[in-house]
């Protein structure tokens, strides 16, 4: 298995990247997938000194979910699975099997500016705007369950949060009002629900069967719904692609199908039609200080990885097996370093109740140097270690407590947490 750590810069949702300068009024989102697919919330993110959870995750909770839900979840799996030995189909017959089956998705973002700034607490009057982002997702039920990607109906990147409004273009034209019924932004997934019967489910195959170099199909709406339903194709450039951005990794199919900016949250599909994959993200146009071009590098979440996360939305209100660790923390720099006599590390603000760093007798004020033998500098770097784990995994956590360092070994707790409501 490969792994791959990238800036931020350098990876692009399927849905393109915005310029990171100050976004123009009414226009910071015209394209919601531009939001990076795995730019994620972390400590540190917008500041330094800015104290935030050390696993940030939005979940949706039980208190959100119908037992109408829950007894599709248990019934019907969600999602309908076929053996990857379907037959093989022509280009045109795999592509008009799914066509039905996609959608597309129009979020509405309320943002609030600064002195037409998009940062908060810095002084200036405060205004609200709105933006429309566009995306595309996949019907995996006949009643009306979506799935998409979570950058496109959340914004992590300026701060709007989750889309006030979303509405769902069916490949007959017709647009519903959607529903979100959970997502979560370190999967980069999401569930939508439409008020709609009789629709055409589509075939998720089996993304463990996958080949290198096996034809494969993109299908999204790249620069909104002027361009819906354009196909790309291409081939499975990769396999199990661990991508590491900031403090999120991800299992990715990597391929050479054009996806552009729109593409979030569509399908990837297999010659036989079924979809392998939910497009969403790819390499920017240059790479590193070289500036070198980049073209043909676009990651999928593999199917049997979408199956699992909606069935668990669906089931537990939130994805099972993600690790926490119970603490708020800030990064020491080189620069805080010198000025207070700390050693450099990830310094803890706060511990959580009953969490698993408490149990293991962390405390307020420690500053955390290495998980399992691997030094970390930052709480990127910390969560980037916590999260090559599952929940009830147990991690070496070196710390610093008044000049001492010390080891501790922790039984890592699992992260369930409330997510914004619509």
């Amino acid at each position: 298995m490969n792994e791959y750590n990238f800036n931020i810069e350098e990876i692009e949702e399927a849905g393109g990247n915005p310029s990171p300068k100050k976004p123009k009024k009414h226009t910071a989102m015209k394209i919601a997938a531009s939001l990076m697919a795995m730019v994620l919330v972390s400590a540190g993110s917008i500041g330094v000194y800015r104290q935030v959870a050390e696993s940030p995750e939005q979940n949706v909770t039980s208190e959100n979910l119908t037992s109408e839900n829950t007894v599709q979840a248990e019934a019907m799996g969600m999602i309908k699975t076929e053996n990857s030995d379907s037959s093989t189909l022509t280009t045109e017959d795999a592509i008009n099997k799914v066509l039905p089956s996609v959608v597309g998705i129009e979020s509405k973002f309320t943002m609030v500016s600064n002195n037409n700034s998009y940062f908060f607490g810095f002084g200036g009057e405060q205004s609200t705007e709105t933006s429309v982002g566009t995306g595309t997702g996949v019907i995996i039920t006949e009643n009306g369950y979506i799935v998409t990607n979570a950058h496109v109906i959340y914004d992590s990147q300026y701060g709007a949060g989750l889309a006030t409004d979303i509405s769902v273009l069916l490949d007959n034209n017709e647009s519903y009002d959607a529903e979100v019924i959970g997502y979560d932004t370190d999967c980069d997934l999401a569930v939508l629900k439409i008020n709609a019967e009789n629709l055409d489910a589509a075939e998720f195959g089996d993304s463990e069967s996958l080949k290198l170099g096996e034809s494969v199909i993109a299908i999204g709406n790249p620069l909104g719904f002027e361009l819906m339903n354009t196909v790309t194709s291409g081939i499975v450039s990769g396999l199990n692609r661990n991508i590491t951005i900031n403090d999120k990794s991800m299992n990715l199919i990597q391929t050479d199908a054009a996806i552009n900016s729109g593409n979030s949250g569509g399908p990837l599909i297999n010659k036989s039609g079924q979809v392998i994959g939910i497009n969403s993200s790819k390499m920017s146009s240059t790479y590193g200080s070289g500036s070198a071009s980049i073209e043909g590098i676009g990651f999928a979440i593999p199917a049997n990885e979408v199956s699992k996360i909606v069935d668990d939305i669906m089931k537990y209100g939130y994805v099972t097996g993600k690790p926490q660790l119970g603490i708020s923390c800030q990064n020491v720099t080189e620069t805080v370093s010198q000025m207070y006599n700390m050693p450099i590390g990830v310094y803890i603000v706060e511990v959580s109740e009953g969490s698993s760093a408490e149990k293991a007798g962390l405390k307020s004020g420690d500053i955390i140097t290495a998980v399992d033998g691997v030094e970390v500098t930052t709480s990127e770097e910390l969560n980037a270690q916590k999260n090559l784990h599952s929940a009830g995994d147990k991690i070496e956590i070196t710390y610093i407590r008044n000049g001492e360092e010390n080891t501790v070994i922790i039984e890592l707790d699992e992260a369930v947490k409330k997510q914004e409501k619509q």
